[in-house]
């Protein structure tokens, strides 16, 4: 039987399809965009496909019908015809500064006056881009299609640098021509990892369509559950027999780790397709998003803002404007984090029109945790790492004194990058980021009906109770029993009463002078 092959890393739709590799089809939702819309926006996380759906829009405007036989769009399109494509693309290179933005812009812009024997009468690339579409109609005869691919990425690559500005300001002199020459223009498709404000083709071109958040849309990036039944059954059986499951438990590890990607409130959700393929390939249950690179603009983020991990691990609740549009004027740095992947939509108040975000699944979690963990924590990561897993062990043994000494090591100074004002959000939040890396059940500031707890921990024969206190100058067993006062007043355990549990109760003190953790008391 011949090999099946899984298309990892190919973002080139021929290369894909005459290598006959496995390919999801799409096509019936690319038909439905290019019949019923003109000028499209779409953001969507790395490694989710973006490329490779600019790529095949590329191949059905020029014609080539040979590609997508036995395909959904072969029965839909009655009458295939080739249109001249302008497709540039920001991925394949770095951009951390206007010099390097200019040259790749000159670069792609050259290809095309070269092809079409234009003369550059102007260096500035708003001109020549205006010169290359209405050039190209007019020598032709036929609209242009424009396809453009990470149109963000100069910015993010500046992030938090005096080049972002810059580079900004240089992206939107250079897509204003799109706004002015629609009568030139057969279709446009921009793709992105965020909707950054300020920027001409939102501000300029008031008609285009953000799909992103759109539900007839929400499975053209990604795969479905129904796509991976569909797909990648034989892949799926070869992964349960290497790992010593049953297909039903394959299914249900590859939903935990990969899947939970939804773009709409509404509408099936998607697994990463990176790392699917990446999964069936190795046969392991690996964490290859994190692995393939963190991009630079998430660790930029987590040093440019104050430590509000709550605000990210306890699903956040947000309106659609607040994690849409990223302002570079505004300190909100939600839009970066959500559309970079690392949160998703997991709920939705129909009523206040509030979203719940949180992360989609457990690699996400993990690796996200991870970054935090190495910028946080002063210890080395791989004294860290094994730490996490003596953790997890003295959980198992109900060994609290074991588990508290593990944290007050790693946090034993406090880091330069928090100021003293913060501790205490350091230390509450640190100690939470700990707790989630042992995979066990972790909920920080659980609502009861007379307050919140810090850290509730559950494993599976035993909850772990945490109520964490700053001593405020104070003797530790004043404060120490006071937090476990506060435990019994205020009805923490009473939920997992009836769980048959052994419950473990914990007022843990820390210093409020940035001198870690001072100790505890159960």
């Amino acid at each position: 039987m011949k090999a099946r092959l899984l298309p990892i890393g190919i973002q080139d739709f021929e290369d894909l399809r005459k290598r006959d590799c496995i390919y999801v089809d799409k096509t019936d939702l690319i038909y439905k965009l290019i019949t019923e819309g003109k000028p499209y926006f779409l953001s969507r996380p790395r490694r989710f496909g973006k490329s490779l759906l600019l790529s095949t829009l590329e191949a059905y405007f020029l014609g080539k019908k040979e590609l997508f036989k036995g395909l959904a769009i072969e029965k839909l399109e009655k009458k295939w015809e080739e249109y001249p494509v302008l497709k540039i693309s920001f991925g394949a290179d770095n951009y951390p500064d206007l010099v390097s933005l200019k040259s790749a812009i000159n670069l792609q812009l050259s290809k095309y006056e070269k092809a079409y024997n234009i003369e550059v009468t102007d260096e500035r690339s708003a001109p020549r881009l205006n010169n290359i579409i209405s050039t190209v109609y007019q020598q032709t005869g036929k609209q242009v299609v424009i396809l453009i691919d990470e149109y963000d990425k100069p910015i993010l690559d500046a992030l938090y640098t005096e080049y972002e500005d810059q580079n900004r300001q240089e992206l939107r002199s250079f897509y204003s021509p799109l706004k002015d020459l629609d009568k030139y223009i057969r279709f446009l498709f921009i793709t992105g990892i965020t909707k950054v404000s300020h920027v001409n083709i939102f501000s300029g071109l008031n008609q285009l369509n953000d799909i992103s958040l759109n539900k007839n849309y929400c499975t053209l990036c990604g795969i479905s559950e129904s796509e991976l039944e569909k797909y990648f059954e034989p892949e799926i059986e070869k992964l349960a027999e290497e790992q010593e499951m049953t297909v039903s438990q394959a299914k249900e590890k590859l939903a935990v780790m990969y899947d939970g990607y939804h773009f709409a409130h509404t509408g099936e959700g998607v697994y990463n397709p990176f790392c699917l393929l990446k999964c069936f390939m190795e046969k392991d249950f690996g964490s290859y998003w994190f692995e393939s690179g963190t991009p630079s603009f998430l660790v930029k983020t987590l040093q440019n803002q104050p430590l509000e991990l709550s605000t990210l691990v306890n699903g956040r609740q947000a309106t659609e404007n607040q994690f849409k549009n990223y302002d570079p004027d505004s300190k909100n740095m939600l839009p970066v984090i959500y559309q970079s992947g690392y949160l998703t939509i997991k709920g939705f108040e129909k009523e206040s029109r509030l979203f719940t975000l949180d992360f989609p699944n457990r690699e996400i979690e993990q690796g996200f945790l991870e970054v935090l963990l190495k910028k946080f924590v002063n210890v080395p990561y791989d004294d860290m790492g094994l730490e996490i897993n003596n953790m997890k062990q003295a959980l198992k043994n109900k060994d609290v004194d074991r588990v508290l000494t593990i944290i007050k090591s790693a946090i034993a100074d406090l880091p330069t990058v928090v100021k003293k004002d913060m501790c205490e959000n350091y230390y509450e939040s640190v100690t939470h980021l700990i707790f989630r890396l042992t995979g066990f059940n972790v909920v920080s500031e659980l609502q009861s009906v007379a307050g919140r707890s810090d850290v509730i921990v559950t494993t599976k024969d035993s909850v772990f109770i945490f109520e964490l206190k700053m001593d405020k100058g104070r003797k530790f067993e004043e404060v120490a029993e006071e937090a476990l006062a506060q435990i019994d007043a205020n009805g923490y355990a009473e939920r997992y009463a009836v769980s048959g549990k052994t419950m473990y109760k914990t007022g843990v003190v820390f210093s409020s002078t940035g001198k870690g953790m001072i100790g505890w008391k159960y």
